[in-house]
């Protein structure tokens, strides 16, 4: 059977599936940790938005303690997965130059499987939530969204000749990323309401399925058979060798420029990343308190309003990159994301919260740009190790930064919701200082194009 090499249709169903679930497996545990610490049945408001405001009355303290509670236990779920994925994360995906793509891809479906079964029998038999520490372990050991998208951005590398193109396939993945997570967002709630938790779960887990019977059975693989099938089995030792040391000569042999160019990029999208992850997270748990207090078809809608954020950070990119410097890119980018962020922590009603979105339009420009950027310092067999870096950056940085984020959300909930849209938005002048400096050092986005021609026409003439 001949096999082809579109990743998108993987990528689609595999977020579709898995922003289904996200935003569900967060209410759920806000309503579990209700019925369990007060032994009452969470009630669902549905035809309006409504909670306790006075902050005198008991049920005002009950969904404080509860908001609490379940950003705290997020936090503990987050980390207890987050050193297995770490690991598998940087070792799938770096050896994804030699052994191919496509494991970086079945893992991380064979995990996110494996963990909507489990909350369909915990939310079936009602089972304790303690269960979810084992399922976030164990699923952690197959990979996570880091990992699958760490291999699809190379896969996607892998089939791009052209230095623009590269940057608008790269964009047009994260458009992906962005439209089927507010398309699965705005279906969650109405999902909720109409089959409840379980069935939910159980879609969910069948859309894995037959993601995995598509990558194994009809997803061809841009490293070619020839190329690993004849070598001679590595042992363990071996194959832990050559993937650090894959990623350790990606700095070590480079050139000075390319190497200070590498880890100043790397550093940017890591601390962007931790600031618009930590603070993004925080929307579910901010609509769920007063004063908005929305019910899971509203939540359902603000997830789904942030698919344009999606779609015109993408035609940003399409359209800046025409004109503009990469460089340039990511600093509108990063403008977008704070002026969004100080307009949430001030959102006290349903409408505002809704227009939060319309300054943030451009705010997910930065993250397939650097991405990009970081793909056209190296060189093309280093397109593994340098996602396996991003991909180990994105689950670190993701895991610290909802943990941080989380703790400092519990402890300001209480007199100022509003405080970690705020630091958020703060911590983006380390990426604005950083980028700064790149200008400042003349090291513009149209260098690093030139960077990789250069060096392979120094290596050959050398050769010669």
């Amino acid at each position: 059977m001949r096999k082809v090499l579109c990743v998108e249709p993987v990528i689609f169903i595999y977020i579709f599936a898995s922003a289904l679930t996200r935003p569900l497996a967060q209410q759920f545990i806000y309503r579990r940790l209700w019925e369990e610490e007060y032994n009452s049945t969470f009630v669902s408001n549905s035809n309006a938005t409504h909670c306790e405001q006075n902050k005198s009355s008991p049920t005002y303290i009950k969904q404080k303690e509860v908001q609490e509670k379940a950003s705290v236990f997020s936090m503990q779920l987050d980390l207890t997965g987050a050193v297995p994925s770490l690991i598998v994360a940087f070792v799938i995906v770096a050896n994804g130059d030699r052994q191919g793509r496509k494991r970086s891809l079945v893992l991380p479906s064979m995990g996110a499987l494996i963990a909507d079964i489990c909350l369909t029998a915990i939310s079936y038999f009602s089972l304790s939530l303690s269960v979810l520490f084992a399922v976030a372990f164990i699923t952690g050991l197959f990979g996570s969204m880091a990992t699958f998208l760490g291999g699809g951005f190379a896969f996607i590398a892998d089939l791009c000749h052209d230095e623009k193109q590269k940057t608008t396939r790269i964009a047009v993945v994260d458009l992906i990323f962005g439209v089927v997570s507010g398309l699965a967002g705005l279906s969650s709630g109405y999902f909720l309401r109409g089959v409840g938790f379980t069935w939910t779960f159980i879609t969910s887990s069948l859309l894995h399925v037959i993601n995995i019977m598509y990558i194994i059975f009809f997803l061809g693989d841009t490293v070619g058979v020839s190329e690993f099938q004849h070598e001679a089995p590595a042992s363990f030792k071996e194959l832990l060798r050559e993937t650090f040391s894959g990623v350790y000569m990606l700095f070590k042999a480079a050139p000075y420029k390319r190497r200070i160019l590498i880890i100043m990029l790397l550093f940017t999208f890591m601390t962007y990343l931790f600031a618009m992850t930590g603070g993004s997270s925080l929307f579910t748990l901010y609509e769920l308190d007063e004063p908005l207090c929305w019910n899971e078809v509203y939540i359902g809608y603000g997830a789904a309003a942030s698919t344009s954020i999606f779609l015109t950070s993408f035609l940003g990119v399409w359209l800046f990159s025409k004109c503009l410097k990469d460089i340039y890119i990511v600093f509108i980018g990063v403008f977008s994301y704070v002026g969004g962020m100080v307009m949430a922590a001030f959102a006290k009603t349903t409408l505002l919260m809704f227009l939060v979105r319309v300054p943030s339009l451009l705010c997910f420009m930065p993250v397939p740009v650097l991405r990009s950027m970081l793909s056209k310092v190296v060189l093309p067999g280093e397109q593994g190790a340098v996602f396996a870096c991003i991909a180990c950056l994105e689950v670190v940085t993701g895991t610290v930064s909802l943990a941080v984020f989380n703790i400092i959300y519990a402890a300001t909930v209480a007199w100022f919701s509003g405080f970690s849209f705020l630091l958020s938005a703060g911590l983006c002048l380390v990426p604005l200082a950083v980028l700064c400096w790149l200008l400042c050092t003349s090291w513009h986005g149209e260098d690093l194009a030139l960077l990789t021609p250069e060096e392979v026409s120094s290596i050959d003439s050398v050769d010669s």
